[in-house]
């Protein structure tokens, strides 16, 4: 004779199972790990071509870290690459992103973090957040920041002096993390 186990056993134990999955998926997403696709579900080349171009940057591999950027933590600034590097104390990289400069750019050289505002509308007109002002030229301030709502920039009329370096939202917050009151910033060519 078997024994029968009562609904509500049945409930517990799917929701139980449940739970236990929901786990073990977030662990992995936090750890990064990501499912990975056959090789048969890629999208053809025509599909790759019909796609829209994103208004994000994109990564391929990594850039290094200009060599004429100085040592130590500190940002860099590249206005040929239009890049920041994040570069922690013993000079390795720890993030690298690409960014949409203003029509004012600093001049090559060595500057420092000194005001930081969390949240104003740029001189584009749109709100922005994680300003990190590090350096002026011709009465314009320098500073990266990003859009609130993750946009990028609209092209900026020539006449128009903007010295917002804006970066996307996750770059945005983890320079804010990263570039503290008197943190050195490297501007290269």
């Amino acid at each position: 004779m078997s024994a029968r186990l009562p609904s509500w056993a049945w409930v517990t134990g799917l929701t139980t199972g449940a739970i236990a999955v929901v786990a073990v998926l977030a662990v992995q997403a936090d750890q990064g790990t990501k499912p990975t696709a056959a090789a048969t579900s890629r999208p053809s080349a025509s599909a790759t071509a019909d796609a829209k171009p994103s208004a994000e940057p994109r990564e391929k591999k990594p850039a290094a870290v200009p060599a004429d950027s100085g040592t130590g933590r500190r940002i860099v600034y590249s206005l040929d690459q239009k890049r920041v590097w994040l570069v922690d104390a013993s000079d390795a990289a720890r993030r690298s992103f690409t960014v949409w400069p203003g029509t004012v750019s600093p001049d090559p050289g060595s500057y420092t973090i000194g005001t930081r505002t969390e949240a104003t509308t740029g001189s584009d007109g749109v709100a922005v957040e994680h300003i990190v002002y590090f350096a002026a030229k011709s009465g314009v301030s320098v500073a990266f920041s990003n859009a609130v709502d993750g946009s990028s920039p609209p092209p900026a009329a020539p006449d128009a002096r903007t010295g917002g370096i804006r970066v996307t939202k996750a770059d945005g917050q983890a320079l804010w993390t990263f570039g503290t009151a008197g943190t050195p910033v490297r501007v290269v060519e």
